[in-house]
C-alpha cells in the first residue's frame, strides 16, 4: 500500500472539523483557571500544542481537582511511562465525575494523551470551572442553572385540567372541501 501523509482525504476533513472547534480564548481562560488553583502551573500561550504538552502527563489535572476537592486523587503518578500518565488522566476524569461534572461533559483519556481532541479537553475544564463556581469556589464560564421546584395544591391541579391548552386549538368547522394540493391527475381515454 502506498505511503500517504497523515491527514489525507476524509481523515483530513475530520481533523479539520475537530480543530475548528478549538477556541483560543476559552483555552486561555481554562489555563488561567488552572493557574489560580495550581500556582506552580506555568504561564504559556494557549495553543492546542502547548495545552497538550503541559497537560499530557495528567499531574496538573490531578493537582487541580485536589485543590478543588482535597483528597480526590489519592496518588499522583510522577512516572514518565505512558500508562502511568494515562492513569493520572483517568483518575482526574473519575474525580471530576464524583465532583459533579456530568459524564457527557468529560473528555476521554486519548483526547488529551494522544492529542486527538484538545477542544474536548478544554470543554471538560470549562465544565469543571462551572461546577466549581456553583460550589462557591473560583471558576469561570456561565453560571450553572439551579433547580426551580414548584409545588401545587390539589385544587390548583384540578383547575388546570379544565383549561384547554392552546396547542389543542380549534378547527372551527373546517373541512377539506375546496383543497387542492399539487397538479390534478389527468385521466386520458
Amino acid at each position: 500500500m502506498a505511503e500517504r501523509p497523515e491527514g489525507y482525504g476524509y481523515t483530513a476533513e475530520v481533523r479539520g472539523k475537530i480543530d475548528s472547534k478549538y477556541d483560543k480564548q476559552t483555552a486561555t481562560d481554562a489555563m488561567s483557571f488552572i493557574r489560580h488553583h495550581v500556582p506552580t502551573f506555568p504561564e504559556f500561550e494557549a495553543s492546542g500544542k502547548n495545552v497538550h504538552e503541559n497537560l499530557k502527563d495528567g499531574r496538573v489535572l490531578c493537582q487541580l481537582i485536589n485543590a478543588l476537592e482535597p483528597g480526590s486523587v489519592k496518588k499522583i503518578n510522577e512516572s514518565k511511562m505512558a500508562f502511568k500518565q494515562m492513569e493520572n488522566i483517568g483518575n482526574f476524569l473519575d474525580a471530576i465525575g464524583k465532583y459533579g461534572v456530568p459524564k457527557s461533559d468529560a473528555c476521554q483519556t486519548v483526547d488529551l494523551y494522544e492529542n486527538q481532541n484538545i477542544a474536548s479537553v478544554v470543554g471538560t475544564l470549562c465544565a469543571l470551572g462551572r461546577k466549581a463556581q456553583s460550589k462557591g469556589k473560583h471558576g469561570f464560564g456561565p453560571k450553572e442553572s439551579e433547580k426551580n421546584v414548584r409545588t401545587f395544591t390539589d385544587e390548583q391541579l384540578r383547575e388546570g385540567q379544565n383549561v384547554i391548552g392552546l396547542q389543542m386549538g380549534s378547527n372551527k368547522g373546517a373541512s377539506q372541501a375546496g383543497q387542492n394540493f399539487g397538479k390534478s391527475r389527468a385521466i386520458m381515454d
